[in-house]
């Protein structure tokens, strides 16, 4: 893989004159959403739905990475309130695509002026446009089918004038309500997003998948091409697949089929590598099926690297001990669980209320029985509930500062119950869980790790 584009680099770098014109835009769209909160706020008011519908207007127009943001924040419970996330998560990475003659400059630039000559056949025209950059079908001189993840030019100067404005967002959200000290986790937001445009490293990541999933037939990870990829230019085998909704009214056990290789996906690779896939959109997942019945579920395709979280094993053993001492009442295991996590302001009444939260994201993992992910709960409400009572707990006995690490932990966990309610999927998730951790060690998580992220070429969490 090249880790230096070609010789248009110096042209998409992180130009001022780029990063100007993006703050202007921005600034000025966010400029009258804060203003309409501190008005709300003046005048005694929540600013509501209205300022929420606002806000989503003006980051609509934006398209790009702030875009992209927003729709993370929908996902993060308790960040936002309720109507904002609602409003947020309509937003759609709808991007308008590059064209085809844009296209082959850019092509140009990642693999050179022959860059033709090095496929059988690229189509011109994107099979999916999103934020960040589109994705194009190309047939390798193998013959073996390829996606070309493209990146669109000046991202990264889009990507630092949106997060300076987010920040400013963030400050006034801070100051208004104050409940949840939210800075640790708009640095953790802007690490993981500035990641996503580094496609080096995503093919790192992917190589990790690979090897971590290698022996689960039910999950399949797309082999990336390194002499087709560059720093914005990500080349990958196209893996076929449907999807996922499309198997909403499959039968039960395929269902629970796709749901167990997903539960095993996000599982596995975090309790037993540290590793985790940090991105919930239901699009990043396919399902493929047998040869003789293409529409019978078979497992899935886990797409898209971008935003992967690694963890030091310490937190993954606080993960196991929250776990553990919810599992058998005992709040002294819980606190101390808080406590290794880095939880700042810790009390016993605010580990309580941290609990109400820990309770329900793990509810299926604590029950022995075979059953949904969420009884009576709608795709689009889960966590949502749960995410209010601890808000107006917090209100009374806060503020509390949650530790940047947990940002993608929440964002996933929801992400992945949606899926699973969306499948209406029947599972035991107490054994699945339990099989996965089987005997913790966090030292055997240390060398596994220490192996597979070496294999990748990645480096271990500080």
């Amino acid at each position: 893989m090249q880790d230096h584009p070609g010789p248009r680099r110096d042209n998409e770098a992180n130009r001022l004159s780029a990063r100007a014109a993006r703050y202007a835009k921005v600034g000025a769209n966010a400029g009258v959403v804060a203003a309409r909160m501190a008005g709300a706020r003046l005048i005694g008011s929540g600013g509501g739905a209205a300022t929420a519908a606002a806000l989503a207007q003006a980051l609509g127009g934006l398209k790009g990475p702030m875009m992209k943001v927003a729709q993370m924040l929908a996902t993060i419970p308790d960040v936002l309130p309720p109507e904002y996330a609602e409003e947020l998560q309509k937003l759609q990475a709808d991007a308008p695509p590059m064209g085809a003659a844009f296209v082959k400059r850019r092509m140009q630039a990642e693999l050179g002026p022959n860059w033709r000559s090095r496929f059988e056949s690229f189509d011109l025209r994107p099979a999916a446009a999103a934020s960040l950059g589109q994705v194009h079908r190309a047939v390798a001189e193998d013959g073996a089918a390829l996606a070309c993840k493209l990146q669109y030019p000046d991202m990264k100067s889009a990507v630092e004038a949106d997060l300076g404005q987010l920040e400013i967002l963030f400050a006034l959200h801070r100051c208004l309500n104050p409940v949840i000290d939210t800075r640790e986790m708009t640095e953790e937001i802007g690490a993981r997003v500035r990641e996503e445009l580094d496609y080096v490293r995503e093919a790192r990541h992917a190589a990790l998948y690979r090897g971590i999933l290698a022996n689960f037939e039910d999950i399949r990870v797309p082999r990336i091409r390194p002499e087709l990829s560059t720093g914005r230019l990500l080349t990958m085998d196209w893996l076929d697949g449907e999807k996922l909704l499309e198997f909403t009214g499959a039968p039960a056990e395929g269902r629970a089929r796709i749901a167990s290789a997903m539960f095993k996906a996000w599982w596995i690779p975090f309790i037993r590598f540290g590793v985790i896939h940090g991105d919930p959109h239901l699009g990043n997942y396919t399902v493929f099926g047998g040869e003789d019945e293409p529409k019978e579920a078979k497992g899935i395709n886990l797409l898209d690297y971008g935003c992967v979280r690694i963890f030091t094993p310490k937190f993954v053993g606080g993960v196991v001990e929250l776990y553990e001492g919810l599992l058998h009442n005992d709040f002294d295991r819980t606190f101390h669980a808080y406590e290794t996590w880095g939880f700042q302001g810790l009390t016993r009444d605010l580990a309580k209320i941290l609990n109400i939260w820990a309770r329900f994201i793990y509810a299926p993992l604590l029950d022995d029985r075979v059953r949904t992910v969420a009884d009576g709960v709608a795709p689009g409400q889960y966590g949502r509930k749960q995410a209010f009572e601890v808000h107006q707990a917090l209100k009374r006995k806060g503020p509390v500062r949650v530790p940047g690490e947990f940002v993608f932990m929440d964002r996933a966990a929801i992400g992945l119950g949606g899926a699973f309610l969306h499948l209406d999927a029947r599972l035991n998730f107490y054994r699945m869980f339990n099989e996965a951790i089987g005997v913790f060690s966090a030292e055997a998580l240390r060398d596994r790790q220490a192996t597979a992220l070496s294999a990748a070429g990645l480096a271990r969490p500080a």
